[in-house]
């Protein structure tokens, strides 16, 4: 059977400043190719208005919106009559957004938390902008980023939605191994946040420092101007999704970095990480819990709690023990987390938690990706 999807997102259009671009864009293509049809709608800013990508015909229909007078007066029918409506977390006046939807849709009705340790800690401050304690439970689900001992903590708080991890993936058709010379020997790509900001001084800047005959690079905006960066670090302020493959097949090692209140409250992976596990770049993150759900730390990926280690890495590992790890990484991406996985996935949520039972459509299975 053929579902009507809809997505309220904060950005489909522009990767500026966010990572739900690409998440949006994988999946969207993706439930295309399974035969759905979709609809993303996004708020029109005027930051993502000079950011904004081409928009291929295979991420389905995207509108634009003003308000939300403006949603409502074009889109009532559509969410009414939708086999689901996703709205994500971040969206502008999400609560607002929410009640009106799940007042409206006829069909099932979910919350697409991309930062649900965040979302929890501004919900019970009641400071969120996007969700409320009460709104939660109107929601048939609840699709979580995070996985770990948070989503029975949010089942059993907020009775009436069903909570299911939903976690970040990959378009494999956007990233992949690229041969070249590699121009630095460690880099990092993200937004600036302050409770990742230690991270960064400690396991790139601080090596950096030390390592002065190495490169290194930190691509990402909204960075402080009174962060004193190393003579051997070099910003880029905005790279677009175009050009992320590029970025990390730049780098002969790759950082990940996890927010504290992804540690504290589950195990949360970036879709950078995967990102970066798809181009079969060697990765070095902090730890976390729950990172072996994902990789194997020292096997698929390499952990680091200081400068040292991390020198150790750059100056140690040979070229063919850096790519061993980087080949199973990628592969292990390839095989659990792309957006056909969570293309096929969501299907399936869809289906298992409505008030019909349609008939699945054909393509079950996942496209395979090989190495």
């Amino acid at each position: 059977m053929r579902l009507q999807i809809v997505v309220i997102g904060l950005s489909i259009t522009s990767s500026w400043g966010n990572g739900h671009a690409t998440v949006y864009r994988g999946l969207m293509r993706e439930l295309n190719r399974r035969g759905h049809q979709t609809l993303f709608l996004e708020r029109d800013k005027p930051w993502y208005s000079t950011t904004r990508d081409p928009l291929p015909p295979a991420w389905g229909e995207v509108s634009l919106y003003d308000s939300l007078g403006d949603l409502k007066k074009r889109f009532a029918e559509t969410i009414q009559s939708a086999d689901c409506v996703i709205v994500g977390s971040y969206v502008p006046e999400g609560i607002a957004i929410g009640n009106w939807v799940t007042a409206t849709a006829e069909g099932i009705t979910a919350f697409y938390d991309i930062d649900t340790p965040v979302t929890q800690s501004l919900v019970n401050a009641g400071k969120c902008e996007y969700l409320s304690a009460r709104l939660i439970s109107r929601y048939s689900l609840y699709l979580s980023f995070t996985g770990g001992r948070i989503l029975e903590r949010i089942e059993q708080t907020y009775g009436g939605t069903v909570v299911r991890p939903f976690f970040c993936c990959v378009d494999p058709g956007q990233y992949y191994p690229e041969p070249g010379a590699k121009k630095y020997d460690l880099g990092y790509l993200g937004t600036y946040s302050p409770d990742r900001q230690r991270g960064l001084e400690r396991l790139l800047l601080s090596p950096a420092s030390i390592r002065n005959a190495g490169s290194f690079v930190v691509g990402g905006p909204m960075y402080p101007e009174t962060i004193m960066w190393p003579p051997n670090v070099k910003r880029i302020d905005h790279i677009p999704q175009g050009g992320h493959r590029t970025f990390y097949n730049s780098q002969r090692f790759t950082l990940n970095l996890t927010r504290a209140d992804m540690m504290r409250w589950g195990y949360s992976p970036s879709v950078r990480l995967f990102e970066a596990a798809a181009c079969g770049v060697p990765i070095i993150t902090d730890e976390w819990p729950g990172l072996g759900e994902f990789f194997q730390p020292g096997r698929e990926i390499l952990t680091a709690h200081s400068p040292r280690q991390v020198l150790e890495y750059l100056g140690d590992l040979t070229p063919k023990e850096a790519k061993g790890i980087a080949d199973k990484a990628r592969m292990r991406v390839l095989r659990e987390h792309t957006a056909a996985h969570r293309a096929a996935e969501l299907e399936a949520l869809i289906m298992n938690n409505g008030a019909h039972s349609p008939t699945p459509h054909p393509a079950e299975t996942p496209i395979s990706y090989e190495m």
